[in-house]
């Protein structure tokens, strides 16, 4: 009976491995919740507000006592205590510091986005509360997404049209003919962007392709009269339509300049805003519960299938986004095959002996190496070796501009693979060992060969552990950000690694990065204030 009493030598450990479990699940959950409540907020529209400061207080902009914007935050403003020296202070100037101290030692403090950064020369500004002497929803507030310069808010005055017609804001048809313009302007946007980057890239694609077709006839000594005449004419049919698809673009651009809308800000001054700047507009105060969840998908949806812009403090994410799911999918696919194969020599072919542990205990070490020695080797190996060679045997035309010479998404690839290649061997060795002896030995009975038992019975088995380092691996490239630094990732770049021209996959360009991207947002932004709300909406 004393015997049943005895507890198990081994409890407080389990108890303990239960409590570091508990703990490191919070801090999980923490951290998700942290990056999903930061980073959802950013796409609901919030209403803004003017404020007018009291009597003798300043904003600093402009000299002026009123702004508006957005309330960012909320947050307390801590102010160092001051030490005065009281034998060498006066008594009245003792008591006035001691009153200060004990009347705002944590005051409240209001982080207002106020846009306009091309007037003010910031976009966010810090008020405090204390200051404050009235605070307002004026209902004709409308906020303006804009292609440059970052977002306007203010009052909306008139619309003047490229004809000379004035319409004011109180006019029955403004909201009509706003609409209506900010329409036709996105029209024309879209039509640039088509002529610039297809119609017109695709130009240019051609005659550089006739130039490089010039310079491998220079260097084979077969450049005759004949052969120039033939290139110079293909080259004028080019240039001829180039100069018609430029033309357009030009005059598009013209358009987009002609009508304006006049804001009125909240510090006074009246700006004029060019409709070709104009992405999208809303009056914030007017919105309700449903038209706040429509914007909020909305600007969801213009997140995840737009380009930044802004020095990528604006607009979205999508070639980030583009260029890391093709990188992770090459990747798997260099991983894969070598990894699965490596695994299967190591486990079931070769002898088991010092040379086989030996590899194994170098794949283990590998597992082990910093991801940026993966980058300079494949920086040396793929990019200026391999590359290289390419460039010599099959783009000597194009030379001294590199092709395959310098970083991209090709190599990149490779990189990642390579860095990864370790963590698909062990994953795929260990489903092999899984497998029972008996299930091999019953196959090789009934007449199998040692392949065909690999094949149709161990990998199927074994195909759990194989999908398991597929993941890690994926996981762990995808993630990566210090190796592509130095083979192919770019702040911002301005074509996809597969589009729609010849030859459709483009494995020498350049791409960009989830993980690049939160890291240029967090630490190379010309404005960290702004590109906070877009840090935590990638990382979500």
């Amino acid at each position: 009976m004393a015997g049943m009493d005895h507890k198990p030598a081994g409890e407080p450990m389990v108890w303990f491995t239960g409590m570091g479990l508990a703990i490191g699940m919070i801090m999980i959950i923490f951290l998700l919740g942290l990056i999903f409540t930061r980073g959802i907020v950013t796409f609901w529209p919030k209403e803004v507000v003017e404020i007018t400061l009291k009597e003798g207080v300043q904003t600093g902009i402009m000299g002026k006592p009123a702004l508006g914007g957005e309330i960012n935050r909320q947050q307390k403003k801590y102010i160092p205590r001051v030490l005065i020296d009281e034998s060498a202070a006066g008594e009245a100037a003792v008591e006035e510091a001691k009153a200060l101290e004990v009347q705002a030692e944590y005051p409240m403090e209001w982080q207002l986005f106020v846009a306009n950064r091309d007037v003010y020369g910031f976009s966010f500004k810090y008020i405090d509360a204390i200051d404050i002497a009235e605070v307002s929803e004026p209902e004709n507030a409308i906020m303006i997404e804009r292609s440059r310069y970052g977002d306007t808010i203010g009052v909306p005055v008139s619309l003047t049209l490229a004809n000379g017609t004035v319409i004011g804001a109180e006019d029955p048809d403004f909201e009509e003919q706003l609409h209506g313009l900010v329409e036709t302007a996105n029209e024309r946007r879209a039509e640039i962007l088509h002529l610039e980057r297809n119609e017109i890239g695709n130009i240019n694609t051609q005659l550089r392709e006739i130039q490089l077709e010039q310079r491998r006839l220079e260097m084979a000594d077969k450049l005759t009269p004949e052969a120039m005449e033939k290139l110079e004419a293909r080259r004028a049919v080019f240039q001829k339509d180039f100069e018609v698809k430029a033309a357009r673009a030009r005059e598009l651009r013209a358009m987009q300049e002609t009508d304006s809308l006049q804001v009125r800000l909240f510090t006074g001054e009246d700006r004029s805003v060019f409709f070709g700047d104009i992405l999208h507009y809303y009056f914030p105060n007017q919105l309700g519960f449903a038209g706040k969840v429509g914007l909020f998908f909305h600007n969801m949806w213009v997140f995840v299938s737009t380009e930044p812009r802004e020095a990528n403090t604006e607009g979205g994410i999508f070639p980030a986004i583009f260029g890391t799911f093709v990188m992770t999918l090459l990747m798997s696919m260099a991983v894969t095959p070598f990894g699965v194969i490596a695994a299967i020599y190591l486990r079931e072919y070769a002898s088991q002996g010092i040379f086989v542990r030996a590899v194994r205990i170098a794949v283990n070490n590998l597992a082990g190496v910093p991801s940026i020695v993966f980058g300079v080797f494949g920086l040396g190996f793929f990019v200026y070796m391999v590359g290289g060679t390419i460039d010599n045997l099959f783009y000597e035309a194009a030379l001294p501009t590199p092709t395959f010479g310098t970083g991209g998404i090709f190599w990149a690839s490779l990189t990642l693979a390579l860095m990864t290649v370790p963590v698909v061997i062990v994953s795929t060795e260990e489903g092999l060992a899984a497998v029972p002896r008996g299930v091999r030995e019953a196959s090789l009975a009934c007449g199998a060969s040692k392949w065909q038992t690999i094949q149709r019975i161990v990998l199927p088995a074994s195909s759990s552990g194989i999908l398991t380092g597929l993941i890690l691996a994926m996981a762990r490239g995808a993630g990566e950000v210090a190796p592509l630094m130095l083979v192919g990732v770019v702040k911002l770049a301005p074509t996809l690694p597969i589009d729609g021209s010849f030859p459709f996959v483009h494995l020498d360009r350049k791409f960009m990065h989830l993980g690049f991207h939160i890291y240029d947002l967090g630490f190379q932004s010309p404005d960290a204030e702004a590109a906070i709300p877009m840090v935590f909406a990638t990382t979500l």
